[in-house]
């Protein structure tokens, strides 16, 4: 018996999946910016206490990268949920241009 390989088919896009997809993508987007503000309002709250510079400038490495690393998810969803959106608004036009050309 030969196993058979399945077929995938891709689902083409349509304007509401694109804009539930940007829905989830800029509520996602929203709450790492939450965190985000968040966690810098906690680090400048707490300053480091040492009297060693490498400690100091170590903990501050640390906390510029954890802010760093959540401010470019924030920017990677907010720039997903712009895409979508677009995408969304060109697949309504092509619709509505190829509705009025038939």
């Amino acid at each position: 018996m030969t196993k058979q390989p399945e077929t995938q088919e891709q689902v083409p896009p349509t304007p509401l999946r694109c804009i539930t997809g940007a829905i989830f993508s800029g509520g996602l987007g929203f709450a790492m910016y939450s965190l985000m503000i968040s966690i810098a309002t906690t680090f400048a709250a707490k300053p480091i206490h040492s009297d060693n510079p490498m400690a100091v400038n170590i903990g501050s490495a640390v906390r510029t990268l954890v802010v760093g690393i959540v401010a470019l998810g924030t920017g990677i969803f907010g720039i997903v949920t712009i895409g979508l959106l677009a995408l969304a608004i060109q697949l309504l036009v092509q619709q509505l241009t190829k509705s009025k050309n038939s």
